[in-house]
């Protein structure tokens, strides 16, 4: 099924013509924070390209994303929680808190949210959650693409910090390279002390 707006379409024929789809960036790194938005976008509203962030190059986000941002018709917020907040509250909650920041960002608030992956507990308005919905609603795809930019662009700007990690290339996702550069260096002060990689790295 192409992602489209049959889910926004559904709740406006239920009444809810505001409705905001949300996503995140970040759940699975090693180190650096997680990024959630949260977008609503106005009635007919098109983009050519637009679709699940995984599926794009990062041309086509950063492309997206300008498109996106620079829109006089589109309402979006985001929100970043570091590496220390996500040891603090474990991933989840933390995404989970992301997620509620981005959305209360928003003004006026949107009376409905949809949100890629499973439900998020109390969160502030109505909402649908929908597996694998940066797929599926155009909403959250273009969440999931502002996510993901701001997110690159993090690791990018903390590249230029901790070069001996090379986090521009692997935006601290726990690839060979980043655990070989984990295990010669030891963890930096953006790493997830909660993560157990990294926790392992600090004993040696």
């Amino acid at each position: 099924m192409p992602c489209s707006f049959e889910q926004e379409e559904l709740l406006v024929r239920r009444g809810i013509p505001s409705v905001a789809g949300i996503d995140e960036a970040g759940r699975g790194p090693l180190a650096g924070p997680v990024v959630a938005a949260a977008v609503v976008l106005p009635p007919g509203f098109h983009l050519p390209g637009l679709d699940d962030s995984k599926k794009l190059s990062a041309t086509k986000r950063d492309m997206l994303y300008v498109a996106l941002t620079g829109s006089p018709g589109v309402r979006w917020a985001s929100a970043h929680l570091d590496n220390n907040e996500v040891d603090r509250w474990n991933i989840l909650r933390a995404t989970h808190r992301a997620m509620r920041q981005a959305f209360l960002s928003l003004k006026p608030l949107p009376e409905h949210a949809l949100i890629d992956g499973l439900p998020v507990p109390d969160f502030p308005c109505p909402q649908t959650a929908l597996v694998g919905g940066d797929a599926l609603s155009l909403s959250i795809a273009a969440a999931s693409i502002i996510a993901k930019v701001e997110r690159d662009r993090a690791m990018d700007a903390l590249d230029a910090k901790y070069p001996e990690y090379g986090f521009s290339a692997h935006k601290g996702y726990p690839t060979p390279a980043h655990l070989a550069k984990l295990r010669e260096h030891g963890p930096c002060p953006i790493h997830r002390r909660s993560f157990s990689p990294v926790a392992q790295a600090e004993l040696f």
